[in-house]
């Protein structure tokens, strides 16, 4: 018995570190496209990220098996999925256009409120309370941001907003999708709810793109032909963002949409300089 307890351990140790890696990789390129390549077209980008997501779950399920493929069993469960999606492309996008405005470090001290979001989201959908020491120790996390948000040089009110934004929608989503990952009547494994999730998200942000972006396409092959480059850049973000994404899930279902949660203010330590 304590063997299986390490391994799962170990397991979720992994897991975690994974997680970590792969998403400091993808706000790094995210920030360098963005900001020092000048690829100023964050929704597009996110559509990328949804494609290779719907491309990749599916090779993984339907060719090499990786996990036996669920169905959606309910009209239900099917507008819950669409929910857990719109909220997704609203924290992506939020946060990428962030980039534009803020810095990484900056961006990732305001995202250390998410574990606030998530105890408040938490409890308005589940009803679901925390040991009340867990919501004194969010204080001065919250109040840590709100000072630093003060003195920061590079402060800028509109990337503000959205980076908080950001931060509630991505709070949101993990609570969304926990109940998805754990309801008895609706369980769906990680591969299969990405697998359901990321078309819809591309659907969703296609006609944003369309309209926001206009000539994007255009414009990227444009770049491509001067610059080969932006293509490799964009194919790697968006497997890396794959990786992200099912090691989101997956540190939910093993974990908790609260501690997935509480891990991000030591990410942003990572990324501070």
């Amino acid at each position: 018995m304590p063997a299986t307890n390490d391994s799962g351990r170990l397991f979720t140790i992994v897991l975690v570190t994974s997680w970590y890696s792969s998403n400091i990789g993808v706000l790094l390129l995210n920030k360098y496209l963005l900001s020092n390549y000048g690829f100023k077209y964050p929704i597009f980008l996110t559509m990328c990220h949804m494609t290779a997501c719907s491309l990749l779950s599916y090779i993984a399920i339907a060719w090499m098996k990786m996990v036996p493929m669920q169905t959606i069993r309910s009209r239900v469960q099917f507008m819950k999925i669409s929910a857990l999606s719109f909220v997704f492309c609203a924290s992506v996008v939020s946060g990428n256009i962030s980039l534009r405005y803020l810095p990484v470090s900056f961006n990732q001290a305001i995202g250390a409120t998410t574990p606030f979001f998530t105890a408040v989201f938490a409890y308005l959908i589940t009803l679901r309370r925390e040991a009340w020491l867990t919501y004194i120790t969010l204080i001065p996390v919250v109040t840590g941001v709100i000072i630093a948000s003060g003195g920061e040089p590079s402060f800028h009110l509109f990337g503000f907003i959205m980076c908080i934004g950001a931060t509630a929608a991505r709070a949101l989503k993990s609570v969304l999708q926990g109940i998805l990952l754990s309801s008895e009547g609706e369980k769906l494994n990680s591969m299969n709810l990405l697998l359901y999730m990321a078309p819809i998200a591309v659907l969703l942000l296609l006609p944003a793109t369309l309209f926001m972006e206009e000539n994007v396409i255009g414009i990227t092959i444009a770049l491509s032909r001067d610059d080969i480059k932006i293509v490799w850049y964009l194919l790697f973000n968006s497997a890396l963002a794959y990786f992200v994404n099912l090691t989101n899930f997956l540190v939910t279902k093993h974990t908790s949409a609260l501690t997935l949660q509480v891990c991000l203010p030591f990410r942003s330590k990572l990324l501070s300089p």
